[in-house]
């Protein structure tokens, strides 16, 4: 059973991009442990059949192009609950064509790394610049979903991995900010996690090559990030702000080469 400080009784949590992956996990594990949320998510049709499916909870059409769209989502949740806790800022532009699009700088479209900042920091900022008043009454926090591709270089994926390394300055200036007020934000750095979106977007070959340099037996799930996420916004991370809390199974935290390695010395290493 889960311990008080765990538990999320009473609290309104929105979760952008809350119709599938990370964020639908997110929804299930906040709504078990007592929250009212609000799934917020372009895809809504997905987003009112998850919101069917748990306690009090409702669904928020949502574009994060769109500053008008983010505006009006935040006032939809504050105007039905009476309040807000909890933002994950979970939504990301990623699919199966933006991943082939998203390359190395010098192919880089200049189309494409304008809308990948539009969405994935401009949004980000409108809606935690819009969520912030409320927070502050209500002593809230901020989770915002990054990735481990913001702390390391790699040959593909310019403009997401830059994007989410933006994020994280951004999570602690609101740390920062915000602080004295109350107001805690941190963020959660997933690996590759075998989201439905990961799998069509990614080959088997290059999943499995991430897999090699997992230190764990497996790729992540959607519900392990979404425990992550559901940690930092109870109360038993209540002295824990402007934090990066890195959840790749261990991708980050080696030396490069780590599969080779385990070939050389044998499967007893």
């Amino acid at each position: 059973m889960a311990s008080d400080a765990i538990r999320l009784d009473g609290k309104v949590a929105v979760i952008t991009g809350g119709a599938g992956g990370i964020g639908a996990a997110t929804a299930r594990l906040m709504a078990a442990r007592g929250a009212r949320v609000a799934i917020a998510d372009i895809a809504i049709d997905a987003a009112r059949t998850l919101a069917e499916s748990l306690p009090d909870a409702i669904a928020v059409p949502l574009d994060l192009e769109n500053e008008a769209s983010i505006q009006a989502m935040m006032a939809a949740v504050a105007d039905h609950y009476g309040r807000l806790d909890i933002l994950h800022n979970n939504a990301a532009l990623l699919g199966p064509d933006i991943a082939q699009q998203d390359g190395d700088i010098e192919h880089m479209g200049t189309a494409l790394w304008d809308r990948t900042y539009a969405v994935n920091v401009r949004g980000t900022m409108i809606a935690c610049r819009a969520a912030l008043p409320h927070m502050r009454a209500s002593k809230g926090n901020i989770v915002n979903t990054v990735s481990n591709l913001a702390l390391q270089g790699h040959l593909i994926q310019a403009a997401y991995s830059s994007s989410k390394a933006a994020i994280i300055q951004m999570t602690r200036s609101i740390a920062a900010s915000h602080g004295a007020q109350g107001v805690r934000c941190n963020a959660v750095a997933p690996g590759m996690t075998l989201t439905p979106a990961l799998r069509e977007a990614f080959s088997p070959l290059l999943r499995q090559a991430v897999e090699a340099e997992t230190l764990r037996d497996r790729l992540g799930e959607p519900e392990d990030i979404a425990e992550a996420v559901a940690f930092l916004a109870s109360d038993a991370a209540r002295n824990i702000t402007g934090q990066l809390l890195v959840a790749d199974g261990g991708c980050a935290s080696h030396v490069p080469g780590i599969a080779q390695f385990r070939a050389f010395f044998g499967e007893h290493v």
